[in-house]
Order: structure tokens, then sequence, then C-alpha cells
């Protein structure tokens, strides 16, 4: 009889771990393909990929290429196909590249969210905590009130390819052409603002070849930070001015010296945690809805054509801010 009931608890035993081992296996996968992995930024979004993943049953993880290269998040993207995820997340190098492979996605039945890529083909939805006009009227303010108005200055981006950073800028130069003319713009654009010694270069060289040069606009998060070295390099602090978003973290040394003047920012810890909300919400079937509240977000009213959700989120980094940001993990 005894070893009859052992058998039988054994069998139950290994039926429940079974059981536990099934549905370990059948959490639905959410696969976040970001511009770069190893980076503040990007290592703060994963912290809120991996904590909502684990609140709400996903199995939510980041995939980060080694460099800012669109082709690598193709191939990344591809293999998230192959492994069958339920979800992909993608913070775009380049829109365009990027739409056959998330058509792709898409046409498997696999739900597909971008992050910085607003109105994305081949995208169910794409979300920003920044609208592109507010975000680079603010920096674009800011910077006109460090230079006083008059002088030269130049503008990063990620790349020439990703929209969203292209957008700032736009509405940047268009917000300082229209408020104040006695600003000149150096060139078009760089784009070298994913890639801190290139930032750097870039900077130097601009500073050698224009005497004149009063201040840098950098959208992406090491654009700041790179010209926040050159500017240390120099010794143009407090004659060359660095603005931009980028992780209070790497970036607080700079600000405290006032080799960055400061900028604006979202808490992409947070941007992480609303990639893994909106595909469990996807996944459940959910529609979403005009006046709906989604946690991250606040109450949202969705771009249905363009397939946007746009919300004003603006946190300032600056002297005040940025030790309790960089404290925060950020």
């Amino acid at each position: 009889m005894f070893k009859t009931f052992l058998a039988a608890a054994l069998a139950a035993s290994l039926s429940l771990a079974g059981a536990f081992s099934v549905a370990a296996q059948e959490a639905p996968k959410v696969g976040v393909v970001v511009k770069i992995g190893g980076i503040p930024w990007f290592n703060a979004m994963e912290v809120g990929i991996k904590e909502r993943g684990q609140k709400l049953g996903l199995d939510a993880f980041m995939v980060g290429p080694t460099s800012a290269d669109p082709a690598l998040q193709v191939r990344a993207i591809e293999d998230l196909i192959a492994q069958g995820v339920k979800v992909i997340g993608v913070v775009p190098n380049d829109a365009k590249v990027l739409e056959p492979v998330l058509t792709k996605a898409k046409e498997k039945g696999i739900i597909v969210i971008t992050h910085e890529s607003p109105s994305q083909k081949g995208a169910d939805w794409d979300f920003e905590l920044a609208s592109s006009q507010g975000f680079g009227e603010a920096h674009g303010k800011l910077l006109a009130e460090k230079m006083g108005g008059k002088g030269e200055y130049a503008v990063f981006v990620g790349s020439l390819t990703v929209p969203l950073h292209n957008a700032w800028a736009d509405a940047a130069i268009a917000y300082i052409k229209k408020n104040y003319p006695e600003m000149t713009l150096v060139g078009e654009r760089y784009g070298v603002a994913e890639d801190v010694d290139k930032s750097r270069s870039t900077a130097l060289d601009l500073i050698s070849a224009h005497p004149n040069l009063k201040g840098f606009l950098a959208f992406g998060s090491q654009g700041p930070i790179g010209a926040g070295r050159a500017i240390e390099e120099r010794r143009k602090v407090g004659q060359i001015f660095v603005l931009g978003p980028f992780s209070p973290g790497q970036g607080q040394k700079l600000v405290k010296s006032d080799a960055i003047s400061g900028g604006f920012m979202w808490n992409p810890k947070q941007a992480g945690e609303v990639f893994v909300t909106m595909a469990d919400k996807l996944l459940k079937g959910e529609e979403i809805k005009d006046g709906d509240e989604i946690e991250g977000l606040g109450v949202v009213h969705p771009d249905f054509q363009n397939r946007n959700i746009i919300v004003d989120q603006l946190v300032p980094i600056n002297k005040d801010t940025v030790a309790d940001l960089a404290a925060m993990g950020l």
C-alpha cells in the first residue's frame, strides 16, 4: 500500500511539474528589438520590458544589436519570426528598411508595435511619449536661450533615416528660424548621434571648421555625450552649448561641469513597460479606443489612420534633476 501511495504521489508530482513546465512554455513571447545594445538608454528600457513581462505573465525580452545598423535589426526580427514570438516590438534605425520584414511578421500573425517611428508601415501601432513638434520646439527654445539668440549651431540626429529624430530636428530648426533669425544652422544635419565616438569626432571637426559655432543640438542618446566631451577637450565649456536627450546616468558629470547644458527626455524604462502593456492588451484581443487609459501613457487619443498613439510626457534634464534621474537607473 505504501509503495502504491509513493507511486501515486510521484505520478502526481510529475504531472504537476509537467503542467507547470507546459504553462511556462506557453507564456507568450514578446521580443523587442532596439537600436543598439549595451548603452544606458536601452539598458533602462530592458529593465522595464522584463519587469512588466513578469508582472503580466509574458516572456518579454529585449534584443540589442551590436551597432546601429538597420541590417542587424532586420536579422534580429527575422530571428524572432523564426522563434514564433507572438509580439515584436521595434525601435527602428531605418523605418523604410524595416517595412518588408515587419510586413512579413504581420502576415504570419505576429503583432508589431513600434516606438520612435510614427506612422511606421508594417506596424499595428506606434507609441510616443513625446510629440515631434513639442519635443523639437522645447529643445530649440532652450538652445536659443543658452546662445542668447545669436550665433551658429549644428544639429546631430541618430541617422538621416530615423523619422522621429529628423522630425524633432525639423521642428527645432523651424522654431529657431521663425523666432531667432540671428541664429544660423551649420550644414544640414549629421547622422552620428547614436555613436559617442562619431559624435565626438564630428563635433571636434565642426569646432575647428567654424570658429563662431556656439551650439550643438543632438537628437540621439549618444550625441550630447560625444559633443559634450568634445567641448571639454577644446576647453569651450560656457562658450559652446550642447543640448539634447541623453541618459542622465551617462551624462551627469558632463551636466555638472556644464559641458552639456541640458535637454529633455522621456523615461525609457517607462517606454519598455508600455511595449509590454500594449502587447498584453493586443494579445487579449482588446481594441484600443479613443479615451482609453493605458498604463504608462495615460488617457490616449489615437490617430487611427496612421496607427499612432502620441502623448507629451517631457522630463527636463538639468543640474537640478540629473542626479535624481540617474539614481532611478536612467
